[in-house]
């Protein structure tokens, strides 16, 4: 029986171990030690920490795995690269899922290979923020090079703002330096692909549905995408050069980008499938079980032949559950009935349990994932089921 390594224990990574055993797949799940469902779930635990790369590999050699992967989480990127080029495991190499995890080295990369992308700066100091602000073009954007779910990021419309917020990202970063850029006020969108021996086996694009807060932060993807034919070549090509740009190869591929007067700018890319909803997505998409085709690439299974790229496609939209306020939840109703273009509706809170006021994906509720003929339907069919969702707060 062969062996996968899982990085991540939560509710995202379930569906992946889930897949894995599904296949018949011996799991080990690894993540530091707390309550996380996917410990219950796996075959074997490890408490490990996923941040810390030669910890997993002592781990990865201990228990003699063939295959190591992730999804929806940015955190064990470079211990897969770490571990895939020690043994010789299918995935990432080392220094390519280091470069995707950190924000700095990942621009600085785009830069060298001519992928469209932001104006940026790094910073060390306040004094060196001065320096920065006096070369760039307001707003801007501070960034935590290392966090995900637009944590530690903070747009800034002038140079108090950016001093102010300077201070936060610093405070929120693990690392003594952060990134400032030029923040490009256009469309948000996304792609989701899949490396092989250096070809993409499909690379879908997605429409973003956006929550305003700092900074525009996803909460909602939907495909086919809304200008294919306008932007859909552009894009492609920037996402390949943006992957080739780092190196990455046999991983599944996450990019967020922007369009802005017909142009394409990537925002970052790294060496794992996205987060809210992607890969139930792409799967409803391809008619396939996503998850699956990524404990296949890891293990060198053959997954070529899953991505069908001619015929029709379904219509699939993804909202995630959020609340515009704090307090701890006393009821959840659904009223919805069953239905079969609802796909999933989910929530990840219970009654008892105190929730915050949405600012990024660690507040999330839960979710909702639609199918239908068109995307028109889809975003329709969403207003009439979240209006049928209710959540009443203890006074």
């Amino acid at each position: 029986m062969k062996k996968l390594m899982i990085l991540g224990a939560s509710y995202s990574q379930m569906p992946l171990i889930q897949a894995a055993k599904r296949l018949g797949i011996y799991t080990i799940v690894c993540s530091t030690p707390g309550s996380w469902p996917g410990f219950a779930e796996a075959d074997e635990c490890s408490y490990t920490d996923i941040s810390d790369p030669q910890a997993v590999l002592a781990e990865a050699r201990r228990t003699q795995i063939q295959g190591i992967t992730t999804c929806c989480l940015d955190t064990g990127v470079p211990a897969i690269g770490t571990v895939c080029e020690a043994m010789g495991l299918t995935g990432p190499k080392a220094i390519p899922a280091q470069t995707a995890s950190d924000k700095w080295k990942m621009k600085e990369a785009f830069v060298k290979a001519g992928v469209q992308t932001a104006r940026h700066i790094r910073v060390r100091s306040e004094e060196e923020l001065e320096a920065a602000l006096s070369q760039l073009t307001f707003p801007v954007i501070l960034k935590a090079v290392d966090l995900m779910g637009s944590r530690g990021i903070f747009r800034s419309n002038t140079k108090e703002e950016a001093r102010a917020n300077y201070r936060l990202t610093m405070e929120a970063t693990g690392k003594d330096y952060c990134l400032v850029e030029e923040f490009i006020e256009g469309t948000l969108f996304g792609a989701e692909a899949m490396l092989k021996d250096g070809k993409f086996l499909y690379c879908l694009l997605d429409n973003t549905e956006a929550f305003i807060s700092a900074v525009p932060t996803p909460v909602g993807h939907s495909v086919p995408f809304d200008e294919e034919e306008a932007l859909g070549a552009q894009a492609r090509e920037q996402v390949g050069k943006a992957a080739k740009a780092l190196g990455l190869d046999n991983c599944p591929v996450n990019c967020d980008l922007i369009w802005k007067d017909g142009r394409v700018y990537v925002v970052e890319i790294t060496a794992r499938a996205g987060a809210t909803c992607l890969p139930e997505i792409v799967g409803e998409f391809f008619g396939i079980n996503y998850y699956e085709a990524i404990v296949r690439l890891a293990l060198d299974l053959g997954v070529e032949e899953m991505f069908h790229l001619d015929g029709e496609h379904p219509a699939v939209l993804s909202h995630t559950l959020l609340s515009l306020r704090d307090g701890i939840v006393k009821e959840i109703r659904n009223d919805n009935a069953p239905s079969g273009d609802i796909l999933d509706l989910s929530f990840n809170i219970c009654p008892g349990e105190e929730i915050h006021r949405y600012r990024n994906g660690r507040d999330r509720l839960g979710q909702v994932i639609l199918k239908g003929s068109t995307l028109t339907e889809c975003r329709k069919r969403l207003q009439e089921v979240l209006s049928k969702i209710h959540i009443e707060f203890m006074e």
